[in-house]
């Protein structure tokens, strides 16, 4: 049933010309697999990551079926629910639907957590057709009586693994418990751990398995890289790298939130436009951080896990781990940021002594060694005995005083070639040539 071309499907007029308009001509293999079964109403489980065009797969579908039985909203009774795990994913799923849907005619609210509940119930008053909502809100407005769910159509959970990681899972069930029994349900996953098999079989019914990539696969498109550094020279590093203009947009990966405010301020007052994004941020200053990283205001953006999985913003060039992840999945989550749209990124991990475990953890999974760069001024070779206590790293002669600016020091990537398989420098990444557009490939929305 893959389709090569959205003339292929048998949208409503309005959407057609949206797409028409936009100059979106081929459907990315998942909305090429998912958009005829969806159509026919369908339940579907989906394994795909962020970058693949998945809103786009069942946004569509969902406007098209809309705008095929159009009725009156029911007050606090909405016919769509979609379920995200951040509000930084829910407003982009909330944009899209506004993006797509332009030429029907349909109400839709976007209730998260951190802002005032008001303007929400108020709108959910007066009917809604689709509601995007965080499970922590919605649970809250339920409680409430101000939304009900047994009137609803389809629902759509998204990001079901970082749903897990978040502690969502028992709210998840309740939600699903007040769902009426005839219902079109879509489950999305980066990953399928087992915890969350008991939940795909109470939501799904007999549902269309789409898997657009193997699970916690890296993409091809983005030239990774280790670098050994020692814990105290991280920073001095991280300036060095960031002085290089040919990193134009990065997002910097802390494994906390106090340490990626501090690591945002000590850049910020080294005269680099930066900005931090995590959980105890409200959501107004959230947001002022991700319009601005995304207008190119702030050339850095430094966040924590839980947060980055709602940044879905095009060309960023550079993906760096300041800290190694706590969970080695993490690490396929935060690349998979850059080298989105057909265009190419670069991902830098900084390991030092403490991180050697972590780094061969990410390397099972992945199931590839990273390769080791060693043309930059803090380098360290460490024992090849890990232990428990981890020795002090051994510096190469003349080393010592290097720091940017100063005798020795020169911008990250130039000089020698860096030391990979392949022997060759790192690309700078560059947008490859297509014919149209591949819809809603990115931002994943």
């Amino acid at each position: 049933m893959n389709s090569t071309s959205f003339a292929d499907f048998d949208f409503v007029e309005p959407i057609r010309l949206t797409l028409q308009h936009e100059n979106y001509t081929t459907p990315t293999p998942i909305q090429a697999q998912a958009i005829p079964h969806l159509l026919a109403g369908r339940d579907l489980l989906g394994c795909a990551q962020t970058g693949t065009g998945k809103t786009a797969a069942f946004a569509l579908p969902i406007l098209n079926r809309l705008a095929l039985s159009r009725r009156a909203p029911v007050p606090r009774k909405p016919r769509v629910l979609i379920l995200a795990p951040t509000r930084e994913l829910a407003q982009q799923i909330d944009e899209s639907f506004t993006t797509y849907g332009r030429g029907l005619k349909f109400r839709q609210v976007v209730v998260v957590g951190g802002v005032s509940q008001l303007p929400q119930t108020r709108i959910l008053n007066r009917g809604v057709d689709i509601l995007v909502a965080t499970p922590g809100r919605l649970m809250d407005l339920m409680g409430q009586g101000a939304v009900r769910l047994d009137g609803l159509e389809t629902f759509v959970l998204d990001e079901a693994d970082r749903m897990l990681d978040m502690g969502f899972l028992p709210a998840i069930e309740k939600i699903v418990a007040a769902l009426p029994a005839n219902r079109q349900s879509l489950f999305f996953s980066a990953t399928m751990p087992a915890a969350l098999a008991p939940l795909v079989g109470k939501l799904l019914r007999d549902p269309i398995r789409i898997a657009v990539a193997p699970q916690a696969t890296t993409a091809e498109r983005i030239e990774q890289h280790v670098l050994f550094v020692s814990r105290e020279d991280k920073k001095a590093l991280l300036q060095n790298i960031l002085s290089d203009n040919t990193v134009r947009r990065a997002i910097v990966f802390a494994r906390t939130k106090h340490g990626a405010d501090k690591l945002a301020r000590w850049l910020d007052a080294a005269g680099i436009s930066t900005d931090s994004i995590h959980g105890d941020k409200s959501q107004a200053a959230r947001q002022r951080a991700l319009y601005g990283f995304r207008d190119g205001r702030t050339r850095v953006l430094v966040a924590t896990d839980i947060a980055a999985r709602g940044i879905d913003i095009d060309d960023i060039s550079h993906v760096i781990n300041f800290d190694l992840p706590v969970e080695p999945e993490n690490y396929v989550h935060r690349i998979g940021r850059t080298a989105r749209a057909g265009a190419e990124g670069i991902a830098l991990t900084f390991c030092d002594a403490d991180d050697r475990g972590a780094l061969r953890g990410i390397e099972r999974m992945i199931q590839q060694q990273i390769p080791v760069r060693t043309d930059h001024p803090y380098h360290v070779q460490f024992s090849s005995a890990p232990s428990a206590t981890a020795r002090p790293p051994v510096r190469r002669p003349g080393q010592q005083n290097r720091r940017p600016g100063g005798p020795g020091s020169r911008p990250f990537g130039q000089g020698k070639p860096s030391s990979t398989a392949s022997g060759r420098p790192p690309r700078r990444p560059q947008q490859k040539a297509t014919q149209g557009r591949r819809f809603g490939a990115a931002p994943d929305r």
